[in-house]
């Protein structure tokens, strides 16, 4: 790369996939997660396109099931597969950190973010989302572990990512009022007089 060559989007992504967050956006939010997006099937459901030539997912929908991914990635609640190196040594040994004193109040927040949106989608949809949005499951493993037909956990994915969506107050569209109506601080009747202002 040349001196004084801003790098390209594509370059902020690595050969996995995983994008890298720009100094800007490290910046205004250090707590960014990096993303393998090749591993999220719904990046793989935003790209894919059905046979009227729209994506399988919407935009709306894509970014509704990614920040419950990101909840439930900044809440701890991945499955630990190795050691815990990140506890504190206690006793001679490294806790699982189980008790709410090891949690900060950022995974707490996080937590009590993903509750509410599981409790607003219901327990018909939780599930399902869990799997897909934050286990990372894809739709044919989705199927075959819940005994469904094929294809239809496309069509009960989007109406859980669409409910999903209403509770984080996301939207394709924007409606209401073209213009707010206009308030005062004064009595209906009174007019604004410009001698008090003069020496």
């Amino acid at each position: 790369m040349k001196k004084g060559r801003r790098p390209a989007a594509r370059d902020r992504v690595s050969k996995h996939g995983i994008a890298r967050a720009t100094r800007e956006h490290a910046q205004a939010a250090p707590d960014a997660l990096l993303v393998n997006e090749s591993e999220s099937p719904l990046a793989w459901l935003a790209r894919r396109k059905d046979q009227d030539g729209r994506p399988m997912i919407d935009a709306v929908q894509f970014a509704a099931g990614e920040r419950l991914r990101e909840d439930f990635t900044r809440a701890a609640m991945t499955p630990r597969i190795g050691a815990n190196l990140t506890s504190p040594v206690a006793h001679g040994r490294r806790t699982g950190g189980d008790s709410a004193m090891h949690f900060s109040d950022f995974v707490i927040a996080a937590k009590e973010r993903l509750n509410r949106a599981l409790d607003a989608v219901g327990p018909e949809f939780s599930g399902l989302l869990l799997d897909v949005c934050c286990f990372l499951k894809g739709l044919e493993t989705v199927e075959r572990e819940r005994g469904w037909p094929r294809r239809t956990s496309k069509v009960v994915l989007g109406l859980a990512l669409d409910r999903l969506a209403r509770h984080y107050g996301l939207a394709a569209k924007i409606t209401g009022r073209n213009r707010a109506q206009t308030r005062a601080w004064q009595a209906e009747d009174a007019r604004p007089t410009m001698d008090a202002h003069r020496d």
